[in-house]
């Protein structure tokens, strides 16, 4: 059979259905408004199994790999507004690099960006194409760690990022929030669930928010709503369908400052230090706004006991106006003012128009047999095979003035217009896969793995590529399982190598890595988890970006370090998790890729006290530390300091009410989350607080 003909057969097969007995291990609690409401002693039983690291609901402690599970009661207890806060407080993960983003989720793990994933389908192919997710509408957040390509196809060598959607439970039941915040935040949250039958429910999240943000003319507005229907015609077969559509009508909060005049002094102007938030765009024409449709859908069914079939598909359709400018930092980073005269505050700008469609169809569909090989031999055998298209089409239109920077005239800036025809790019991607999980005596857990992947772009590019994972975990007692594990990675790159006289060289070739990893894991009773781990990555053809437009491929990046994860949970309301992550990452070609911090650290604590008529309090509080970086060119060296931020909760809940309070970046830290020798600096966000009145029912 051809592999357009099993992609058509795949495709066909999907467009019914979709998934969630796949999450169904997570049970009732693992989502949706009974999170909150929860006993906090159930939270680390919920953590304790997950899906994205093997696909199949093996527990936690059996799993040779390190895998965060974040559930939403956490991440929203911690204050999250966007994706990228959801996974600050996990190890060796540094969120938001470049300070808060609203154009984008931005995270590193293992010191390398990761990919981003929703319900084991990547959904995010381009940068700038494509509005951010919305934590509301997710039931956690699983970080994987490592290589994981033998499971999901291309992706990248630090790991990935995966999003679990919010489906119907079989209970009715929700929530309604109303919150106001910081710059005028405005929104009202809703997560209703209605079970028709006993085999038919419905789920519909929303959110509506009108806000503004700590940089002046970029709004932070968006409307949301997701709905769902799952149907369970037989005890052994469940369907979920699920869709989504979310606006955004928002600006960039990055606005790319030059270091001179804000992290360095400005000598040619010595009075003239720039406010961290200044705004370099055009009042009323800057923007990043769009819309985002999304239909999805999955099918499981258990023939038996030991065979079970789940297929998922999922469709997105995505269009976006792009607008903004930015100062011209990287013509003379040390200097850029000196390019436009002696003033010290004259400066070049480049005006950016574009346009961009995003259109992706994703399917994923595996067989899992469960069987002995002995008396003490078990195994979970999956076989799968996967299938993604995207088309990704863009209008870029550029243009440039010169503007004094200390005092801009925001009337006198052009308004360019993004026209033209739209040029598309697009890319197909088969994927085979099989792993075996055997567990030997009920103590020793193997997990090996390989995948076959083809794919192809309209730019001509043609790859396929073999990765294997293989892994060892087990029990020696008291609670403590060493782990043994090797990942490779693939992920293609679309386009050609440019050369310096703007010519067009050879196709890029995939970019592909392999990470070697040992750790313990540590569960001295149910409510306890502790994993330490060490690992050692090589990735090779990093596409570097030289100057004149020029493009090429690095030899070899190394990264390199240890992680230590601590959950500790007890039922009487106290919760404990401690991060700790050291990276160290290397390039034989381009020393600029060691701007990531060596140490990121973290600790977040909860304890809930009762109160009169049946009340309960709960505060928390939380620090995360992110060590110094440097960021180095031929010309200078720029050291970004250490900075360190505090988060804080304060909730009341009684009868159905909930009255909560957030703060982050309680003490109003301000610092700088990075600044590049490219010429450039990207502010850390202020404080930040919330108040939240909700009532679940």
């Amino acid at each position: 059979m051809t592999a357009c003909r099993i992609c058509s057969l795949a495709g066909v097969a999907l467009l019914a259905l979709c998934h969630t007995a796949a999450w169904a291990g997570d049970g009732a609690d693992a989502d949706g408004p009974s999170d909150n409401a929860a006993d906090p002693a159930d939270t680390i039983l919920v953590t304790a199994t997950q899906y994205a690291g093997t696909k199949t609901d093996t527990p936690l402690i059996e799993t040779p790999q390190p895998i965060s599970v974040i559930s939403a009661e956490q991440y929203l207890s911690q204050g999250a507004i966007n994706i990228s806060d959801t996974v600050k407080y996990a190890a060796g993960v540094l969120a938001s690099p470049y300070g808060r983003d609203t154009r984008v989720d931005g995270f590193t793990v293992r010191g390398i960006d990761a990919l981003q994933f929703r319900d084991g389908m990547r959904d995010i192919f381009s940068y700038y194409a494509s509005i951010t997710s919305d934590p509301y509408n997710f039931s956690r957040v699983e970080i994987v760690r490592g290589p994981a390509s033998v499971l999901f196809g291309q992706g990248s060598i630090g790991g990935l990022v995966n999003l679990v959607t919010k489906t119907p439970e079989f209970r009715t039941g929700g929530e309604v929030n109303l919150v106001y915040g910081s710059y005028d935040r405005k929104e009202a949250m809703a997560d209703l669930n209605v079970a028709l039958t006993d085999t038919l429910a419905v789920r519909g999240v929303a959110r509506v928010r009108d806000a503004d943000t700590y940089v002046d003319h970029v709004p932070d507005d968006r409307v949301m709503f997701a709905p769902s229907i799952r149907w369970q015609p037989t005890p052994d077969t469940d369907i979920v369908l699920t869709g989504l559509y979310q606006e955004d009508d928002s600006g960039s909060t990055s606005q790319f400052l030059p270091i001179v005049g804000t992290f360095q002094p400005n000598t040619a102007y010595p009075a003239g230090k720039l406010d961290r938030y200044t705004f370099v765009g055009k009042p009323g024409w800057d923007r990043y706004a769009g819309r985002s449709l999304q239909g999805g859908g999955s099918i499981t069914h258990n023939f038996s006991d030991n065979v079970r079939l789940s297929l998922k598909a999922r469709y997105i359709d995505s269009d976006l106006d792009y607008y903004s400018r930015y100062a011209d930092s990287y013509s003379n980073p040390t200097d850029p003012f000196a390019v436009y005269g002696t003033d010290g505050r004259t400066i070049g700008v480049t005006i950016g128009a574009s346009k961009a469609r995003m259109n992706v169809f994703s399917t994923d569909n595996n067989l899992l047999l469960s069987f002995n090989t002995g008396a003490n031999v078990e195994h979970e055998l999956l076989v799968g095979i996967d299938y993604s298209w995207n088309k990704v089409g863009k209008i870029n239109v550029y243009d440039s003035e010169v503007i004094d920077l200390y005092d801009i005239d925001y009337a006198a800036l052009k308004a360019v217009e993004a026209t033209g025809p739209y040029s598309y790019d697009s890319q197909k991607q088969l994927g085979v896969y099989v792993q075996d999980q055997i567990r030997f005596f009920d103590r020793v857990s193997v997990v090996l793995g390989a995948r076959r992947d083809h794919v192809t772009s309209s730019a001509g590019n043609e790859d396929n590529a073999t990765t294997f994972r293989a892994g060892i975990i087990g029990e020696l007692g008291a609670g403590f399982s060493p782990f043994f594990s090797y990942t490779e990675s693939f992920l293609p790159v679309a386009g050609s190598i440019t050369n310096a006289d703007g010519s067009v060289g050879d196709p890029f070739r995939p970019r592909t890595g392999t990470q070697f990893e040992a750790g313990v894991k540590w569960q001295p009773e149910g409510h306890t988890m502790v994993t330490v781990t060490a690992f050692h990555i090589k990735e090779r053809n990093r596409v570097l970006y030289l100057p004149n437009g020029a493009t090429t491929q690095s030899g070899e990046l190394t990264t390199k370090g240890v992680e230590v994860e601590a959950n500790h949970t007890l039922p009487d309301g106290f919760e404990l998790l401690v991060n700790y992550g050291y990276n160290k990452l290397t390039s034989e070609v381009n020393s600029s890729l060691n701007y990531m911090p060596r140490h990121i650290a973290s600790i977040w604590s909860t304890k809930s006290f009762g109160m009169t008529d049946g009340a309960q309090l709960r505060l928390g509080a939380g620090v995360v530390y992110s060590g110094k970086r440097k960021s180095s060119s031929a010309i200078w060296t720029i050291t970004t300091p250490s900075y360190t931020t505090v988060d804080a909760l304060a909730e009341v809940e009684w009868n159905n009410w909930r009255f909560a309070i957030n703060a982050t970046n309680l003490l109003n830290n301000q610092y700088y989350a990075s600044c590049l020798a490219r010429g450039d600096c990207f502010m850390g966000a202020p404080r930040n607080v919330m108040g939240t009145v909700g009532f679940r029912f």
